[in-house]
């Protein structure tokens, strides 16, 4: 009898830095077929998944120009890289068999679709994959932000912050070899030690809505199905 997932809805939380591969900047296809593989992995067992994405791949190749730049200017600039994002993000996933819905938190009708709550749950009802553009619609908050809002708005039972590091770690594993992992960690002892793991106001949304994270590997295959099914995989952060 195959796994029980033990999570039936999740909101994945992609990095646009994840997208770019080896490349300095754009979009690398082998990476993001990679990525869309172990999406529909999970979704093909029933778990219904949105993901919210961001763009600093996109925006990393104007960024040069940014310099000096009105911080809300630039804030809407990155919000349109999302979407760009999430249009590769979407396509890609047409190509591997899954149906996908790419919605915006600001308006681009000939486009995508606006971002409509009971729109998107309908959406995740049917199986369909959506994919959250334009983070929260508002300058000075990140997408990390978005996707704990978004989260919290579609019920899910998990926000999974995909990364290149398998986990959370007591200190940066690249630069000291006895850095722990921590298997658990909850959302007060998370900000005592300072760790980081999701901007402030991301953070603080979760732990009032007792939203859990799970902190993994995108990199790592399989990761996503073992996170989905309970195993220990990551780290998970916990009210």
């Amino acid at each position: 009898m195959p796994a029980q997932p033990a999570h039936q809805r999740i909101l994945l939380k992609l990095s646009g830095e994840a997208l770019m591969g080896d490349d300095a900047f754009g979009i690398n296809r082998a990476t993001i077929v990679r990525m869309v593989q172990e999406v529909a992995e999970v979704v093909n067992m029933g778990v219904e998944v949105a993901v919210v994405i961001g763009g600093g791949n996109i925006f990393r190749g104007v960024a040069g120009g940014s310099v000096g730049m009105d911080r809300a200017t630039a804030d809407y600039m990155g919000m349109l890289a999302t979407v760009m994002n999430a249009l590769a993000l979407a396509d890609a996933m047409d190509k591997q068999g899954l149906i996908a819905r790419v919605m915006s938190a600001i308006n681009i009708e000939q486009v995508v679709e606006p971002y409509i709550r009971p729109k998107a749950l309908q959406y995740l009802e049917e199986g369909k994959v959506v994919i959250f553009a334009a983070g929260t619609g508002n300058p000075f908050f990140t997408t990390d932000t978005a996707a704990a809002l978004r989260g919290a708005e579609i019920g899910a039972q998990m926000v999974l912050k995909a990364t290149k590091v398998d986990g959370v770690y007591s200190a940066d594993p690249q630069k000291d070899p006895t850095a722990e992992r921590y298997t658990r960690i909850s959302f007060d002892e998370a900000m005592s030690r300072n760790l980081g793991i999701m901007d402030a106001t991301a953070f603080a949304l979760c732990r009032d809505q007792k939203l859990p994270i799970k902190v993994f590997s995108i990199f790592k295959h399989g990761a996503l199905k073992r996170v989905v099914l309970g195993e220990d995989e990551g780290t998970l952060v916990y009210a």
